[in-house]
């Protein structure tokens, strides 16, 4: 029989070794000393990249009680991460700046994805859209992702009018699955999040012109069926080019492989050779 970890005793055990956790990064955290935590009012002065991303999706999955309660949630979580300034040689947390998610601080029950791929609800669901929100914006810069979890690789809803590739996206749980990326430039840029009427929106700024581009798509996006499962394949890349479009770098991001959970008989589907 397999001894079962300290976690999986009981409820009890499980909610000692989440704490636990945490704490351990919260000393991680204060001994490294060197995450971003100022604002300012004002914008730097050069816009890299914008996105939005709009809240309510309409998916036959998702009620829509679930669906209000993830828009409240980001509203409470948008201004704490809003005029922040990622400064050389700082690092951005997503969860040292937004902070744990409870009732008492007004978040509600939105959607989240389980360990298993499964959807469930629970306090401060729906978040990972803001982290997907950031992540899309920062790989358009040479800015370093030190920090990134996603959910298991499962195809959860079918493409609903998609702006991004499918498994761009980040996973997060308070605290210990963190978003972080790292400043390794010499100039400053500055993250504005904020909600509009239909999306969540980001800006992202800097003290000096971004000389080269960054682009990111996916290649070799396909539906294939395996063993009787279909699986979305594909791979992410990120494109730098310099300021004359010459390509400069070419950087695999992820390697789709995810289930598809939802009816696929619309879909172009190829056999596994």
């Amino acid at each position: 029989m397999t001894r079962k970890l300290f976690c999986e005793i009981s409820p009890l055990t499980y909610k000692i070794s989440y704490e636990s956790r945490i704490v351990k990064r919260k000393v991680s955290d204060y001994l490294l000393g060197q995450l971003a935590v100022e604002k300012i009012s004002d914008q730097l002065p050069y816009l890299v990249f914008s996105h939005k991303s709009l809240m309510r999706r309409g998916l036959r999955r998702v009620p829509v009680p679930v669906e209000e309660a993830k828009v409240a949630n980001l509203k409470l979580a948008a201004p704490k991460v809003n005029h922040i300034l990622i400064k050389p040689g700082e690092t951005f947390s997503f969860w040292h700046l937004v902070g744990r998610c409870t009732e008492a601080a007004g978040y509600q029950n939105g959607l989240m994805v389980a360990n298993d791929g499964e959807l469930k609800k629970g306090t401060g669901g729906g978040l990972c859209q803001f982290s997907n929100l950031i992540h899309w914006m920062i790989l358009h810069t040479p800015l370093d992702v030190v920090e990134k979890y996603h959910h298991e690789q499962v195809d959860m809803f079918p493409d609903a009018n998609r702006e991004v590739p499918f498994g761009s996206g980040t996973s997060i749980v308070y605290n210990y699955l963190d978003y972080r990326f790292k400043n390794n430039t010499n100039t400053t840029y500055q993250l504005v999040t904020y909600v509009g009427e239909t999306h969540l929106c980001g800006e992202l700024y800097a003290s000096d012109t971004q000389e080269d581009i960054y682009e990111v798509g996916i290649t070799d996006e396909h539906f294939e069926l395996e063993d009787s499962t279909v699986y979305r394949c594909g791979q992410i890349y990120q494109y730098q080019y310099d300021k004359d479009r010459h390509l400069v770098n070419k950087t695999l991001i992820k390697t789709n492989h995810a289930r598809v959970a939802y009816d696929t008989s619309q879909l172009s589907v190829i056999t596994k050779s």
